[in-house]
């Protein structure tokens, strides 16, 4: 998840899990900036500002601190009061009262929602949409000043704003509006919607007393019948939340009586009504949207079902977004959170200097972490946690925030409840929720073998669809089954443990090859066979799960994609020798690969029951224990232990972040990368291309900042079988995540004596 802030004309991005990198834009605006909007991937950022000059902001080779402008418009000397992107027409509905059930589609379900502008065959239309102080395309007849506006849309693809001239005795209007594209050129239709008074003004008591309004917005942009207004002044301030409902128009009985129709059928009108109000002292908000001291709310998308607001005391409540009640409050300058209801131990007084307030707040997607920008630059039941990660497994949000809930002793029955519902599932999210797992492994430190594990199968599972989709049927009228699933299904049912005999059974006309694709992929070959050598020479020392490995013993899929993919590599070997996996051998007729693969059906064999999976029998771990002193056995290079906020705040105490400076836990080397699996003076390994970079690599890197995962920044191949697998990365790291790409770059340190 990424956030991105405004100071002095500078727009900053952060990534959430490292909070301490900063990348900063010169982002050219002239005026302060008022409005900045992520687009739904997090690829893509809006920014605009007092004079009409909207920009976006685009990375730049998918790196999360490289961007550039790649589009501008202007509507000089207009102020941008709001700004927006046009739907997409995705929408996934979440049935709380079906998060016990077994299915996931019942549990999800994806609601028709129009684009806001589509394309030649309803495909949506990339845009965006601004609203000016002086409303330079007119939303109504009578044009006058805009000082608030927000934007919301509906299910059938048009888009509301709402609009106030900033003086609560006015009233806020509405408007629907359509976008279309006529003849090349965009057309946009305006029509006026039910409007509203704030309540504060009808009533006599507070009718003087809160002039101006200082916020207006809609709960959620996906829902534009419920508005959130905040009327202000220098003694306090007043929120008002109100919802659009279809009431029926009473009918004189005189009509009554001449038309039976309307006796029949009482008419319908849309009309505002005020469900709730809160009071309080507010952060007041007299200048810019983004920059001023202000109170924002950001509507959440999930269970929680609240609001935030920022007190000008720096405390932050968190109010129910129907009925406005309070449900909680953080206190910003103690760290401390007190519930409805409780007694504060410790009486709070307002201090005479300068408070420390926040001036921006924002919800994660799925509302469980709250972000705040200040002035100065509680356990959740495991059913929620679980429920909150199968939703984004399935929409493809970024889990972080829910990671933050869950504790290190939750960690073990996550991963089985998981597992068990998934199971029920057509299952096919199986690289997001092996994803998913490697997360949950890295909060405890019993489980971050398995994470090693998850991040392995992950590679395995890319690799084995890579060689596989090199297979060409030799003819033209090919049968139902493509030849990599002839090679899965003749391996399952084949159970010899000589490799050769298993060959006679595929067609190597499928396997010829034209050009050098085996060659330049060697590398991600040789990553195959040492992998197997690493499980079977350590199947004697994995009695524990502590160890790296442990999760391949009784995991019969792995197992069978191995065993498919060296009978594979057999096969291609006849055709071109030099692909094959290169090992140490202690004798000069031994056959390798035959050897590995014996052994490795024996373990395939006893993992073969998922639900009763065997043990390895004394002479498979005999033959196992000679291994070392047959083959040299690789070192396995694990990607690192996660360094994030995630690791940090486990232990539910305030942590208190500076931008530039990396946060070190108490008697931790700030120096020292903490890394788990492996010795200080190992090789470093590019995890994606399965290279070796050397000790002290020279080349510019990135590094997911989700699994540490590592690669060069330029590519050094030349074939296009290598460039292929490469593409698979260039948006997406092995990990998946919400993002297109959450990489840093970086160059490692050379040490010269």
């Amino acid at each position: 998840m990424e956030i991105a802030y405004v100071c002095d004309h500078m727009i900053h991005i952060i990534d959430t899990d490292h909070p301490w990198d900063v990348y900063s834009i010169n982002s050219g605006h002239t005026e302060v900036i008022s409005c900045l909007e992520w687009d739904q991937s997090g690829s893509r950022l809006l920014s605009a500002d007092g004079e009409g000059q909207i920009k976006c902001w685009g990375m730049t080779e998918h790196l999360v601190n490289s961007w550039e402008c790649t589009q501008s418009s202007s509507v000089d000397g207009d102020p941008i009061i709001a700004l927006s992107w046009l739907h997409n027409g995705v929408k996934l509905a979440l049935h709380v009262e079906k998060s016990g059930s077994t299915n996931f589609g019942e549990k999800f379900s994806w609601v028709k929602f129009s684009p806001s502008l589509t394309l030649f065959g309803g495909k949506p239309m990339e845009g965006w949409l601004a609203v000016t102080v002086s409303g330079l395309v007119s939303l109504c007849r009578l044009r006058g000043r805009v000082a608030l506006a927000d934007i919301a849309f509906t299910s059938g693809g048009n888009i509301v704003v709402a609009a106030t001239d900033g003086r609560s005795s006015s009233p806020v209007q509405f408007y629907k509006v359509c976008v279309s594209v006529v003849n090349e050129k965009c057309r946009i239709d305006t029509e006026l919607l039910p409007s509203l008074f704030m309540g504060c003004t009808t009533d006599p008591g507070r009718r003087d007393k809160y002039p101006a309004v200082t916020h207006l917005k809609f709960l959620t942009r996906k829902n534009s019948e419920q508005v959130l207004l905040c009327a202000s002044s220098q003694m306090g301030s007043i929120v008002e939340c109100w919802s659009l409902r279809k009431e029926g128009l009473p009918v004189n009985n005189i009509f009554q009586h001449r038309s039976p129709v309307v006796a029949e059928k009482q008419p319908m009108i849309l009309k505002w009504r005020i469900l709730s109000v809160a009071c309080g002292y507010v952060i007041l908000s007299p200048t810019s949207r983004n920059i001023a001291l202000r109170c924002l709310w950001l509507m959440i998308i999930l269970l929680f079902s609240g609001l935030a607001l920022a007190f000008h005391d720096g405390s932050i409540q968190i109010l129910h977004r129907l009925s406005l009640h309070t449900m909680g409050v953080f206190y910003g300058s103690s760290g401390s959170s007190q519930r409805v209801g409780e007694e504060p131990a410790v009486k709070r007084q307002r201090a005479g200097g300068p408070t420390l307030h926040f001036r921006a707040l924002q919800f994660s997607w799925t509302s469980l972490a709250l972000v705040g920008v200040d002035n100065h630059g509680k356990n959740t039941h495991l059913r929620h946690l679980l429920f909150l990660l199968e939703y984004c497994m399935v929409t493809g949000y970024d889990w972080w925030d829910v990671l933050l809930h869950a504790q290190p002793s939750m960690v073990h029955n996550l991963l089985e409840k998981l597992h068990e519902e998934y199971m029920r599932q057509n299952q096919v999210l199986s690289t997001r929720i092996v994803a998913v797992k490697a997360s949950l492994c890295k909060l405890s430190s019993a489980t971050a073998a398995r994470a090693c594990d998850f991040h392995a199968k992950l590679l395995l599972i890319a690799i084995s669809s890579t060689l596989k989709s090199l297979l060409r049927p030799h003819v033209l009228n090919t049968p139902d089954k493509s030849p990599g699933d002839r090679v899965s299904e003749i391996c399952a049912k084949n159970t010899d443990t000589d490799i050769d005999k298993v060959m006679i059974n595929l067609k190597t006309e499928e396997f010829v090859l034209d050009g050098p694709p085996l060659q330049s992929l060697q590398q991600l070959i040789q990553w195959v066979g040492d992998f197997v050598l690493y499980l079977l020479a350590n199947l004697p020392n994995q009695g524990s799960i502590v160890r790296p490995g442990f999760g391949f013993l009784q995991d019969g899929a792995s197992l069978g994609m191995l065993r498919e993919m060296l009978v594979m590599i057999r096969i291609w070997g006849l055709l071109k020798p030099g692909c094959l996996p290169i090992y140490t051998a202690t004798s000069d007729n031994q056959d390798s690969m035959f050897l590995l693969f014996c052994l490795l059906t024996k373990l395939w064999l006893c993992s073969g029951d998922e639900s009763h999976p065997q043990d390895p029998d004394e002479t498979l771990i005999d033959e196992c224990c000679l291994l070392p002193s047959q083959l040299l056995v690789p070192s396995k290079d694990w990607l690192p232990i996660n360094d994030g906020v995630i690791t940090k705040i486990q232990s539910k105490h305030q942590l208190r972040l500076q931008f530039g400076k990396p946060y070190t836990l108490p008697g931790v080397n700030p120096n020292a990368q903490v890394e788990v699996f492996r010795s200080p003076a190992s090789r470093r390994m590019d995890h994606l291309r399965c290279l070796h970079l050397g000790i002290s690599p020279t080349e510019d890197s990135k590094a997911c900042t989700r699994c540490g995962c590592v690669t060069m920044l330029r590519s050094p191949n030349k074939t296009s079988a290598m460039r292929q697998w490469e593409q698979r990365w260039i948006m997406n790291c092995l990990c998946g995540g919400l993002q297109p790409q959450q990489l840093h770059t970086f160059s490692f340190q050379c040490n010269h004596s």
